[in-house]
């Protein structure tokens, strides 16, 4: 279960779980106009390794109460798909007590309840996937002990306020016109234009946006009579017309920001980099001015311990065609009623770089990840060959409109080399290898079905136990 994921328990709970909030975070807390007992939201970026707090004020809305930097996450851009592959999740995740780790190896644990109700429509599989300390991830999100003790003390507050869940948002990246435009040629393009329909429902409500799955999909703040089921057909239903205005102008606006970043020939990102995930400028900073890791690092965010091991080199991949490109294995539109919103978004690919690519040489001695597998996103048509032609022209990836995911979004292929001359194939969406045996995976059917962990009496889950 370690390998499958990232987290273990230790026999007693320490006590951990219930430090106080510290009177600074409680001075801000007050300060922008909040109780500390509020709901709270999480979201997440990956390549910005950044996790944000947002907490309700007096208002009725969510603000960003602190933004944290993330120590270690690994795998790639791009949800989880399997067992031991090393990716972190991306989607939306409901986060109840049960859920809440207070004896968890990593000093503290937040089990994001991977797989929910889309993946497990998807047939994607894997087990605690978590939030936790020790700047260490087979899948996770790593925050120093530090960082992961104040998180978790808001959560808990936040219950003992009467919040019966709270939401995480696990985004690649933040869902802005250029990073859209960077990442085009990515497979994982159409499930992310998808994850920024909620994007762009938070931004535009700063309300918690209902979730719900139907047609191996998600759907954001439908109101309707039917019952949603994930892999089923959507029942009918609506959203609010307001919300669908501004969403759609939100989107039109940022569409054309993407062509034109596109036109001006912003570069494309490699689809894969190679690093096996990132970690925060601030703490690869800290790393570096110690040099390299071995010592326990104390900074103004947290301690990164002395077994840390940064993101490796960048690898190097040729990106091709500069065409604003939004197809992929996942680009059907699959059928739903005239109400949805449609927030797709024109999505070019940029550089993503890899932040931590000085460690290359730095940490040269550590152990090295996989080779990465052969790109499965740029498959394209070369029109017209010529016969006399010696070579193959290089492949260019078909330009697409605005696309939504249809019910086979996440389902994988083995990715093609050759390409067709009469019709462009679309890109399947990439798995990653892990270099971790497979953990059993848990046998839970609830929508949260993680890997709640079984807590002893008196922790923090019995305190709770009536509210699930």
């Amino acid at each position: 279960m370690a390998l499958g994921g990232c987290d273990t328990e230790t026999p007693t709970i320490s006590g951990r779980h219930m430090q106080p909030l510290s009177d600074r975070m409680i001075a801000e807390i007050e300060r922008r106009n909040m109780e500390k007992e509020s709901p709270i939201l999480v979201r997440i970026f990956k390549q910005e390794a950044e996790l944000e707090v947002w907490k309700e004020d007096k208002s009725g809305s969510y603000a960003l109460l602190k933004t944290y930097p993330i120590c270690r996450w690994s795998g790639e851009l791009g949800p989880k798909v399997k067992e031991g592959d090393r990716q972190a999740p991306e989607g939306f995740y409901t986060i109840t007590p049960g859920l809440m780790n207070p004896n968890s190896n990593y000093y503290l644990a937040i089990n994001m309840g991977f797989p929910n109700a889309y993946d497990r429509a998807n047939g994607r599989s894997g087990a605690f996937l978590m939030i936790h300390g020790d700047c260490s991830s087979r899948g996770c999100y790593a925050m120093t002990d530090e960082q992961i003790a104040e998180i978790y003390s808001l959560a808990r507050e936040s219950f003992f306020g009467g919040q019966k869940s709270f939401q995480i948002q696990a985004y690649p990246f933040r869902m802005t016109p250029t990073n859209m435009a960077k990442h085009r040629n990515s497979p994982h393009m159409a499930f992310w234009k998808m994850l920024k329909q909620g994007y762009d429902h938070f931004e535009i409500t700063r309300q918690e946006p209902k979730v719900d799955v139907c047609e191996k999909r998600y759907v954001f703040d439908a109101e309707s009579s039917g019952k949603f089921s994930a892999a089923d057909r959507c029942p009918a239903y609506k959203v609010p017309a307001e919300l669908v205005a501004a969403v759609r102008d939100k989107q039109r606006r940022e569409d054309i920001q993407v062509a034109e970043l596109v036109n001006r020939g912003i570069p494309a990102a490699p689809v894969r980099t190679g690093t096996d995930g990132g970690m925060n400028p601030t703490f690869l900073a800290a790393v570096k001015s110690h040099g390299g890791p071995g010592a326990n690092i104390r900074t103004s965010v947290g301690t990164i311990p002395a077994h840390v091991n940064p993101p490796g080199e960048p690898v190097p991949e040729t990106t091709t065609g500069s065409f604003l490109s939004l197809a992929s294995s996942e680009s059907k539109p699959a059928a739903a009623p005239r109400s949805s919103v449609q927030v797709a978004s024109a999505a070019p690919t940029g550089s993503s770089g890899g932040i931590g690519g000085f460690f290359g040489n730095l940490f040269g001695s550590k152990e090295k990840e996989q080779a990465a597998e052969p790109r499965a996103g740029a498959v394209a048509e070369t029109t017209k060959p010529k016969p006399a032609a010696p070579a193959a022209r290089p492949p260019q990836v078909a330009a697409a409109g605005a696309i939504r995911p249809k019910q086979s979004e996440t389902q994988q292929a083995e990715p093609k080399a050759a390409t067709r001359a009469s019709k462009p194939q679309p890109a399947q969406e990439t798995q990653q290898a892990s270099a971790e045996p497979p953990a059993k995976p848990a046998n839970s059917s609830s929508l949260l079905n993680g890997a709640a962990p079984t807590v002893p009496s008196g922790g923090f889950e019995n305190r709770f136990g009536s509210w699930r």
